[in-house]
């Protein structure tokens, strides 16, 4: 089959470009044959469970505070994020038939909060446009001529003047996203820059059995069985936290909000957010750890004194006045954290617990009030590993992008070779800003094909 335009990977970036290409040949009166091959049995798996099924698909926020989230390729992107911005990303879908609503931190979600609707509306206007899309439609490799070659599973072959590579990364790899693009990129002369998945659980050493040798300090499946003190600790959310990124004892990044614990590690929003640098450490052999602050707002000083009168409050009590000093403790940390979370604090921190023997059978227990204040400020976290791609949100690397013209999304290699989205060295934090770069790069990607 001969096209126009062949867009590998019917995700959220090639969807997108395909539309793109379609509608701008269309409006200048000269309509091309436009396809998208997805080796899926449906386009666009991965938005179906973009956060968490509700589908966040872009980010309100003006240039100067959206770049500040993205991590890689933030001035590449720049010329593709203008050309579509947030404001018209939304306008195409509300213009489509999807109605939005858009939530605190300028996240845009869907009225319904079914990604499903984002996935129909991308689809409903490829197939208005004239795309056609191609399900099941395996792709084994790309021959650049004069124009491209692309062969297929099914051993037929398709024909096309341009190309537009938009395959994801290695990402969820059940969604179909499992590099193909990076070996097509490299096959074709592109350099791809080291992968490492970005937006994912960070594993404290002690959570999760010890995994193989070989996988330290590196990869932790998700399915290792947590250990007594991951039992205690998954399935806990803590708000409105402190949280310190350590590189070799150094900081390497600071965020305030939420973590959740996981049968996978440290998620959540600030978890996620920190994970990027911290694999990264991993993965270059670096020891990393993330410090948590349960009492941003105040500082050691003032919540010593604070513990030290809640102490005091709890023996004047008549309530505690029979208690043994380990249940005074309990009932300390119970006013100053979530109740389900002290089991796991008090094992990490057996030092605010001690013991004097005064003789054979006499006994002190001293609660060392001092020693849970500090606890409270650095509850210290060492990092063994992480989850990888089976559950990564995004992937973090890819095709060099000063081999791509940013204003057309161009190879500066291969004439009429584009690449859009996650395959390109570009990833932002979670929020709507990693769904946009999509968009607006495979936008791009589509008008510029279509010229």
């Amino acid at each position: 089959m001969r096209y126009d335009v062949i867009v590998i990977g019917g995700g959220a970036s090639g969807l997108m470009a395909a539309i793109s290409a379609a509608r701008s040949a269309a409006g200048k009166g000269n309509p091309l044959r436009v396809c998208v091959l997805e080796k899926m049995p449906r386009p666009a798996r991965k938005i179906m469970i973009t956060g968490k099924g509700r589908c966040n698909f872009t980010n309100l926020k003006d240039w100067g505070a959206f770049s500040s989230h993205i991590r890689s390729g933030a001035q590449f992107a720049r010329p593709a994020w203008r050309s579509f911005p947030p404001e018209k990303v939304l306008e195409f879908f509300e213009s489509s038939g999807m109605p939005t609503v858009v939530e605190r931190g300028d996240r845009a979600f869907p009225a319904s909060y079914k990604a499903s609707d984002v996935v129909d509306t991308l689809v409903r206007e490829c197939l208005g446009a004239g795309v056609k899309i191609e399900s099941d439609a395996e792709v084994l490799g790309i021959q650049a001529g004069e124009g491209f070659r692309i062969d297929m599973a099914d051993g037929s072959n398709h024909l096309c003047s341009k190309l537009i590579i938009a395959t994801g990364g290695l990402s969820y790899p059940g969604t179909g996203s499992t590099g193909d693009g990076f070996l097509w990129a490299r096959s074709l002369g592109h350099k791809v820059t080291p992968l490492f998945p970005s937006l994912t659980a960070m594993v404290p050493a002690g959570y999760k059995d010890k995994p193989a040798a070989e996988e330290l300090p590196r990869h932790i499946p998700r399915e290792t069985p947590l250990t007594a003190f991951g039992h205690s600790l998954c399935g806990i959310s803590l708000k409105n936290i402190g949280a310190t990124l350590l590189v070799q004892g150094d900081t390497a990044g600071e965020e305030f909000g939420d973590i959740d614990f996981t049968d996978g590690g440290i998620e959540g929003p600030i978890g996620f957010q920190l994970s990027r640098k911290a694999v990264k450490a991993l993965v270059n052999g670096s020891k990393a750890a993330l410090v948590i602050d349960l009492k941003p707002g105040v500082s050691l000083t003032e919540l010593t004194t604070r513990i030290k009168e809640l102490w005091d409050d709890i023996a004047r009590d008549p309530r505690s006045s029979r208690m043994r000093e380990k249940e005074r403790c309990r009932v300390l940390l119970g006013k100053l954290m979530p109740w389900e979370l002290i089991p796991a604090f008090t094992s990490a921190h057996p030092g605010i617990i001690t013991l004097e023997r005064r003789g054979r059978a006499d006994t002190k227990v001293w609660i060392n009030l001092v020693s849970i204040a500090k606890a409270l400020k650095e509850w210290k976290f060492d990092l063994c590993g992480f989850v990888g791609w089976e559950r990564a949100v995004v992937t973090a690397g890819g095709v060099a992008t000063d081999e791509i013209v940013p204003k057309t999304m161009e190879s500066r290699l291969v004439p009429g070779l584009y690449f859009c989205g996650e395959a390109l060295d570009i990833d932002a934090d979670t929020g709507g800003y990693n769904l946009q770069l999509a968009f607006c790069t495979g936008h791009l990607a589509g008008l510029s094909a279509s010229s």
